[in-house]
């Protein structure tokens, strides 16, 4: 069972941890961003791994220079890696850690809200290949997760809105009520304090899916709300050359997703204009996409790894807050009537 520690006294949780696992040596993974900015805070006297920052060195070129940094610092498989990061960190060096030797011991402390809520719990591993996010991976939970708030006061407003993002999807799959209080937060103006038990609150709703389906074989896929058009609209982004943050990407996936729950599903029209008004008045933009951009659009929906075959697209679709359905598919009338929609929505 994957231990996570909610605290904000960290560097005392992370050595607690290290003198209960006794590895026979300690390795942070990290970013050279964080490595300036957060690592001298912490005191922590470990040996250190550090890459170029953001999404385009997620890949196996870094993940092999980690792999000889390992070799070169004389990890052993009684060693332990601490992955002090954002998204891009956890999922890597998770997976780093998860093949290095078949297999040590890894601890994720996330340094942003979206890797909070979402990358460094669950035990999703992996780096994006030839164009496709997370194309590469394995499900490998890490031993421990230390999360805490008083990591996110230098955080930009854009990095705020990507986890608040992923904490609303949580709300959405729990309850109306969890749901309502989430968007009654000012996450822009964030009382850190207050934030952490929302926060905790979020990730148990994260933890009680995953503990029911470690796999993805089953309900695990409600957390894939957003995503199918998240990630399209983010791989998009990308090809084109102005990437989009991935929490952006997921909230746009959402209100795509919520549409086509509104018109298969019943799910209520109120509530769609409610989360799109708060996108706008959170200031989470529009992806920058035409009515020529859709069938790229749907080709990357129709790639998407959680598709059970090459013609389905896979979905997870709500019939009210708190009630999930998953895997239910779209036809591509259907998907561009959604995108025709959002589009209108966002404007």
């Amino acid at each position: 069972m994957q231990t996570i520690i909610y605290t904000n006294s960290v560097s005392e949780a992370i050595r607690s941890l290290v003198s209960e696992m006794n590895p026979a040596s300690v390795h942070i993974i990290t970013d050279t961003n964080v490595e300036r900015d957060v690592l001298p805070r912490l005191g922590l006297d470990y040996k250190i791994i550090a890459f170029p920052p953001g999404d385009e060195h997620k890949n196996i070129i870094t993940l092999s220079s980690i792999w000889a940094s390992l070799i070169e610092q004389g990890a052993t498989r009684k060693s332990l890696v601490i992955n002090i990061g954002g998204g891009v960190v956890t999922d890597m060096g998770g997976f780093a850690a998860s093949a290095f030797k078949r297999g040590i011991r890894f601890i994720n402390v996330p340094t942003t809200l979206l890797s909070a809520v979402d990358a460094a719990v669950g035990g999703k591993t992996g780096i994006n290949f030839e164009g496709f996010k997370n194309e590469i991976g394995a499900f490998a939970p890490a031993d421990a997760v230390v999360i805490s708030t008083a990591l996110f006061s230098t955080l930009p407003s854009e990095e705020l809105l990507s986890g608040y993002a992923e904490m609303l999807k949580h709300g959405l799959l729990s309850s109306a009520e969890d749901y309502a209080a989430l968007l009654s937060f000012d996450i822009l103006n964030a009382d850190l304090d207050r934030l952490l038990p929302l926060l905790e609150k979020s990730v148990k709703v994260k933890e009680r899916i995953v503990g029911e389906d470690p796999h993805e074989h089953g309900i695990r896929r409600a957390l894939n709300l957003g995503h199918t058009a998240g990630h399209a609209f983010e791989s998009l982004s990308i090809i084109k050359g102005n990437p989009i943050p991935h929490g952006h990407a997921v909230a746009f996936g959402m209100l795509v997703e919520m549409i086509l729950s509104h018109t298969a599903e019943g799910f209520p029209s109120d509530e769609l204009y409610r989360y799109a008004a708060y996108l706008k008045s959170q200031g989470y933009g529009t992806p920058a996409i035409t009515c020529d951009d859709y069938a790229d659009l749907i080709a990357l929906m129709r790639h998407d790894k959680k598709n059970d075959t090459p013609d389905s697209i896979n979905f997870t679709l709500l019939s009210s807050p708190g009630k999930v359905l998953i895997d239910r598919t779209a036809a591509e009338a259907e998907i561009t009537a959604a995108l025709d929609i959002f589009r209108d929505m966002m404007e």
